[in-house]
């Protein structure tokens, strides 16, 4: 057995998430829908504006990273290649050019239309933090450390450069200097929600405390974050604070009911910090109706029922793991446990 854990990458709060995101921040669906609105209002207001301004590049450049928020492609690159035919040498139209190649999987071409804006604008910060990201994309750290560097050396108040640069040391395994800059962000940006998640991720790796505080910064900015309710749940849960771990998990299902791994973990607690394992299988029950290929949670569900004398139902529950997931060892151990 073992609980599920919140892995949150760092590309999923970097400029270019898009592209490299392992496990994308689930939003909530009332955030969603608001932010939908919000950028379709920008292209309503941008299209009046650049019918008054046709040969204005910002608007375009406006236009292009909007379309980039709602995965409009092509859209966003016809917008900006229209903001270059106006201004070819702007850095600001070069690093959303880039952000549009890395949207399309083009990493080559982002990473030169960002060296190309450094050669007119080369102490732009914006592309300078752009090209650190790309090459954090390809795991080189020290040109990304090198670049926002120097990027803090033009502007001292720059909690994006110092967030990358914490996020590069956590890649690295440095977890002090990491700790050290992304604090820094927060000093410079209060409302930074992606810094105050990666310090409670961090601070709840060395079962510290001060992870809640930062997982309640995160809550304050957004109340509905799944992730944050989810962090702050398995931190009390690590921590033995099982009341706090369930309150937790119930307030994200008030949010999204759908979630599994809240369900996973509420069963998780029942079967092994409790005891009370006909409980534990309503929430893996839950868990398996919205995510009937779990197989860890059929896993789990089996072992209740092991746990209960009902080897029919455990050992259904064991092969069905197996079926999912072919040499799943602990599925395989609990059918030899109930052979014996």
């Amino acid at each position: 057995m073992r609980k599920i854990y919140y892995i949150w990458f760092v590309a999923a709060v970097l400029s270019f998430s898009y592209a490299c995101n392992n496990n994308k921040i689930k939003d909530s669906k009332d955030n969603t829908v608001e932010k939908l609105d919000a950028t379709t209002e920008s292209i309503k207001t941008l299209n009046e504006k650049i019918k008054l301004n046709p040969k204005d590049g910002e608007l375009y450049n406006q236009r292009a990273t909007v379309y980039l928020q709602l995965k409009k492609i092509d859209s966003a690159f016809r917008d900006i290649n229209r903001a270059l035919m106006i201004d070819s040498v702007k850095a600001d139209y070069l690093s959303t050019l880039s952000d549009v190649y890395m949207a399309s999987g083009m990493v080559q071409n982002a990473l030169a239309a960002i060296e190309k804006a450094l050669i007119f604008e080369p102490n732009n910060n914006n592309a300078l933090l752009k090209k650190a990201e790309l090459h954090l994309y390809f795991e080189q750290y020290g040109k990304t450390l090198e670049l926002t560097e120097k990027a803090i050396k033009l502007d001292n108040v720059n909690p994006k450069a110092y967030f990358i640069r914490g996020m590069t040391y956590k890649l690295k395994g440095d977890t002090a200097d990491a700790i050290k800059n992304i604090q820094k962000t927060v000093e410079q940006d209060q409302k930074n929600y992606n810094a105050y998640m990666q310090l409670g991720l961090l601070y709840a790796a060395k079962h510290n405390r001060i992870a809640i505080d930062y997982y309640n910064n995160a809550l304050n900015l957004n109340p509905k974050s799944i992730e944050a309710l989810y962090g702050l749940g398995m931190f009390y849960q690590d921590n033995g604070f099982l009341n706090e771990a369930l309150s937790t998990y119930t307030k994200l299902l008030l949010i999204d009911s759908t979630y599994k791994y809240a369900h996973f973990n509420m069963g998780f607690i029942h079967l092994v910090d409790l005891k009370m394992y006909r409980e534990a299988i309503k929430y893996f029950n839950k868990a398996l109706k919205f995510a009937p290929d779990y197989y860890e949670a059929y896993y789990n569900r089996g072992y209740c029922y092991e746990l209960l004398g009902d080897i029919l139902n455990a050992r259904k529950d064991y092969k069905k793991a197996l079926e999912i997931k072919n040499n799943y060892e602990m599925a395989i151990e609990g059918l030899n446990r109930l052979d014996r």
